[in-house]
């Protein structure tokens, strides 16, 4: 298990962390990640990989004003 915001969620065993986002429906270039307390870059999102007990916080931006 992993957490996502505080809720534990299931993943596949070599599963990156774009991966679990894009299966989660969120729109890539509107987030940010956090990873174990650590900011991942968008641009390792797909080589970025999940471990039992890993800890996501993700912030999703909204347009608009």
């Amino acid at each position: 298990m992993v957490k996502v915001n505080g809720t534990e969620r299931e993943y596949r065993p070599g599963m990156s962390v774009l991966q679990l986002l894009e299966e989660m429906g969120y729109s890539i270039t509107r987030v940010a990640v956090e990873k174990n307390g650590e900011i991942v870059p968008k641009n390792r999102l797909s080589d970025t990989y999940l471990e039992d007990e890993d800890s996501l916080e993700v912030v999703s931006f909204v347009g608009g004003g």
